[in-house]
């Protein structure tokens, strides 16, 4: 079993890691800003206090640890726009003080820069909001980040253009730059069966140094 730092335990998608990371019996440190909002109890779970966004801290939380899971958000436009690079930045400063023993790092992308059917890119669908393209950009220009750092093993899994809560069916297909889009034209996954997609990436590293997606 891995041992596993969260950052983001208490969002929509990090409370579904972390419960598909205990489900298998992982060792989980979930890294909070406010323990007390985290309620769940396991034998296998500790939680502790901790800041994305400062590295001193990253590297306080990575040392030791197998992987790490970046699943922070920012709320609306502007949040994620302080927040996504600045986390990613953060969390790579973090792991180059750990050196050679640094652990894994995976990350949860947006879908805005996925490639669509037509050759464009989700953030380029006519009619989205501003907010909705703050968040996307805020991931793209992580990505961006990521893309640029060779010295740390990172993995970025977008989800489809839609995820929300949903039932964990353990089924979803995946590609690199497309979006991963049904027959009826819909692109969707369950918050459940992302998490499931992203720990089987834990358990059988596939995409170190990639950015991939996940979709039915």
């Amino acid at each position: 079993m891995s041992k596993i730092a969260l950052f983001g335990a208490n969002g929509t998608i990090g409370s579904r890691i972390l419960d598909e990371a205990l489900r298998r019996g992982h060792h989980v440190t979930a890294v909070v800003r406010d323990p007390a909002k985290l309620t769940r109890a396991d034998p296998n779970l500790t939680v502790v206090t901790g800041n994305v966004l400062d590295p001193e801290s990253v590297a306080e939380v990575a040392e030791g640890q197998d992987a790490v899971i970046s699943a922070v958000g920012g709320g609306d436009g502007p949040g994620h726009i302080a927040t996504i690079r600045p986390a990613a930045e953060s969390l790579v400063a973090g792991f180059r003080r750990l050196g050679a023993d640094m652990p894994r790092l995976v990350v949860v992308g947006g879908a805005g820069s996925l490639r669509t059917p037509d050759g464009k890119q989700v953030w380029d669908a006519d009619g989205l909001p501003a907010f909705l393209l703050q968040i996307m950009h805020a991931h793209g220009d992580a990505l961006d980040f990521y893309r640029t750092v060779n010295d740390v093993r990172w993995t970025c899994l977008c989800p489809a253009a839609t995820i929300e809560p949903g039932e964990r069916t353990g089924a979803y297909r995946t590609a690199v730059e497309d979006l991963v889009v049904a027959g009826d034209g819909s692109s969707r996954i369950s918050a459940e069966d992302y998490a499931v997609a992203l720990l089987d990436e834990i358990d059988q590293p596939g995409h170190i140094g990639e950015r991939f997606t996940v979709g039915y």
